[in-house]
């Protein structure tokens, strides 16, 4: 599943996935059940966008959004090469916030998230969960054992082209930039999934939606929905670099061998100053208030843990595309071409800062990995 919570990011959650877990544990077939049931009334509800926008009983205000949405879709496929099928062209009212809820996981004093793992995501940083009593159950437990937990809403996810996922209620009201980046993320997962790599599938997603929207800004030629977005950006990028610098001076006590009591004493300063911080932050938005519900439930090293999934690969991405000359075909092949390396080889290729990322297609084309 792709945590989306704050930053808004899409979340795979697999459904399909039924046939047991590949941990070593006991399977809960509950589990399984409640996410098969889950995605089936999800997909019931869901109509074709063309039939409804016939409808003269229609909301006026979600016909609007509708037909964004169905331009967004259109261009994401003419404009950005990604898959031209039946996702986002059905909408689906779920009558609730959130399509699901995620839970996740991290020891008392690490930021290293605890994995789950099924046959088809492979292992992944979330369990989720369609209704949130039961998401806030399992999380109970969690906490009961000694884990620190974060309880996600997400508004999205996408079943990697096994199913045509729907426009849901949860997102359709989203600012129109944000519309747009949601579907070009969550179509982004179907052009390259690497099973157990939660970075690189995240990574690559939102270098893909930056990239996209940038494009989609180009072709909208609105400066005023350009303007609203890079203020509505700008407050995502500050906010995600106070979460980083949090994350890593708390990486610091967690490595520095100091007793446990004294690391648990510096957690709490540091949690204490993020939140100081964030005020501070805030004050300057003239009153967006949109990243309160993350402090709500209040801050763990859960909800530091996944920050890096979502952004660390992000800048090896982007020298990838450089690199062709912003060709997405070859950008998108040269990626399927990286993703047959090992993990090890990957990170190193998107990590490194000056070796050219070209080189990747280069060797597995020759059929040489190191």
């Amino acid at each position: 599943m792709i945590l989306r919570g704050f930053w808004s990011m899409a979340v795979v959650l697999l459904p399909l996935a039924l046939l047991g877990g590949c941990s070593g544990t006991v399977v809960d077939l509950s589990y399984y059940w409640q996410s098969a049931r889950g995605h089936l009334a999800l997909m019931h509800a869901a109509r074709p966008i063309s039939e409804l926008l016939e409808d003269g009983e229609l909301d006026p205000a979600l016909a609007l959004r509708l037909r964004q949405a169905s331009r967004i879709r259109s261009f994401a496929s003419e404009a950005l090469g990604l898959p031209e099928n039946g996702s986002y062209t059905r909408y689906a009212d779920l009558g609730r916030a959130f399509a699901a809820w995620n839970v996740v996981a991290a020891p008392e004093l690490s930021l290293r998230l605890r994995q789950w793992c099924f046959p088809v995501a492979g292992c992944v940083s979330y369990r989720g969960y369609f209704s949130q009593d039961d998401a806030r159950r399992y999380a109970a437990g969690l906490r009961a054992q000694g884990w620190d937990v974060q309880v996600a809403g997400v508004p999205a996810y996408s079943t990697l082209g096994w199913f045509d996922d729907p426009v849901l209620s949860s997102f359709i009201r989203y600012p129109e930039g944000e519309l747009a980046r949601l579907i070009f993320h969550e179509l982004a997962h179907q052009v390259v999934y690497v099973r157990g790599d939660s970075t690189f599938n995240e990574s690559f997603a939102t270098a893909l939606e930056r990239e996209g929207l940038r494009r989609w800004l180009a072709a909208r030629g609105d400066p005023a929905l350009a303007a609203a977005y890079r203020e509505f950006d700008a407050r995502r990028v500050q906010f995600v670099a106070l979460l980083r610098a949090a994350r890593a001076r708390l990486e610091a006590v967690y490595a520095s061998q100091q007793p446990e009591a004294a690391m648990r004493a510096a957690k709490a300063r540091e949690f204490a100053a993020l939140r100081e911080q964030y005020l501070q932050l805030k004050a300057g938005w003239g009153g967006y208030a949109g990243y309160d519900r993350w402090f709500a439930e209040g801050v763990t090293n859960a909800h530091l843990g996944a920050i890096a999934t979502y952004t660390d690969l992000v800048p090896g991405f982007e020298r990838l595309l450089a690199a062709h000359a912003g060709d997405l075909p070859r950008f998108y092949s040269a990626v399927r071409a990286l993703a047959q390396a090992d993990r090890a080889e990957r990170d190193r290729i998107l990590r490194a800062e000056v070796a050219d990322p070209r080189d990747a297609n280069d060797r597995h084309a020759k059929g040489v990995t190191r």
